[in-house]
């Protein structure tokens, strides 16, 4: 097969780069909640960027190899062990049948991505490997893994050991983390001060933080503008006719916690969006742990679309970097 679970940590799944296509009917893009992550991993083992990896999160998996092969693992920062001697991150490494894939205890960041040469051959649903475990679709048998479980590896190319990514393109969540909004359809219902103290207040990560969708406490609460409930929308004044909810959209249920709709979320519902996380941030979100210190900043249009620019052209460099060693 090639890879044997020996332990499956907290939750480790199969991820690609999703399945887009089907979010009107109601099916999540899905895919890595650190996209950047996923794609350097692949790169460094040669593999096409799209490819299947294994996401673990907080807490790593223990992998028995059973044929030789070429990984990388990406992302958080968590001490990586093969048969008990560390390895470094953010690097091509070669591992040899029977040997096993440990991890120590996680120091920064939320995900580690595990690529392997060949990528992860486990079934194709709705064009993508990635695992929905609400929908219990896609990965290995639309579920996290287990002990026990084997999983095939697909044809490998080639790939230089030792190879890495430069420290400098290796992007982390800052100090406080800070996330980049653009303000929604939707700002209108909230009070002008309310809206200038989202933006000036520090929020925390909750702990009810996942794949549907990151929470945030410890702002001020948003006053709401009165008005006359429309019909459809339910009385609480954070709601509304329901609505196709953004991928990144941040809805506010009764005004007090934040949260930001990430890779498994629905599709829409009956809350307001106060804005949207751009696009070059939500890979940050993703390595985020709870009690993360976080500042939104307001931006526009053209600072997303800039943001977007310099967040390809930092994937174009990875790849040059590693096209050169």
């Amino acid at each position: 097969m090639g890879v044997r679970v020996l332990n499956p940590g907290l939750s480790t799944t199969v991820q690609d780069l999703g399945r887009p296509g089907y979010f009107h009917l109601g099916i999540p893009v899905g895919g890595a909640m650190d996209r950047l992550a996923l794609r350097a991993a692949n790169l460094l083992v040669g593999n096409d960027e799209a490819d299947a990896c294994l996401e673990a999160v907080f807490l790593g998996p223990e992998l028995e190899f059973t044929r030789d092969a070429t990984i990388a693992v990406t992302g958080g920062e968590m001490p990586i062990k093969i048969d008990g001697v560390e390895q470094p991150s953010w690097t091509a490494l070669r591992v040899r049948a029977s040997q096993t894939l440990s991890f120590g205890f996680l120091k920064a960041g939320a995900r580690i991505y595990i690529a392997i040469g060949g990528g992860f051959d486990v079934p194709l649903a709705l064009g993508s490997r990635s695992t929905y475990v609400i929908g219990a679709l896609g990965g290995h048998k639309g579920r996290a893994l287990a002990k026990g479980d084997e999983l095939a590896i697909g044809e490998a190319g080639t790939a230089k050991e030792g190879r890495s990514v430069p420290e400098a393109l290796r992007r982390r969540p800052g100090a406080p983390a800070q996330l980049r909004v653009l303000p929604g359809l939707y700002w209108h219902r909230i009070q002008e001060q309310s809206g200038r103290a989202f933006f000036e207040d520090q929020w925390k990560v909750a702990p009810e933080a996942d794949r549907m969708g990151y929470r945030f406490r410890g702002g001020r609460p948003l006053h709401f503008v009165e008005r006359e409930p429309p019909f459809g929308a339910g009385s609480d004044p954070s709601n509304i006719v329901d609505s196709c909810y953004p991928y990144g959209s941040i809805q506010v249920p009764s005004g007090t916690e934040p949260i930001i709709l990430h890779r498994d979320a629905v599709s829409g519902g009956g809350y307001f969006m106060l804005g949207t996380v751009i696009s070059a941030d939500m890979d940050l979100i993703g390595q985020m742990q709870p009690n993360t210190p976080t500042q939104f900043v307001e931006v526009d249009m053209a600072t997303a679309l800039a943001a977007r620019a310099e967040r390809a052209a930092l994937l174009t460099s990875i790849r040059a970097a590693l096209a050169s060693n």
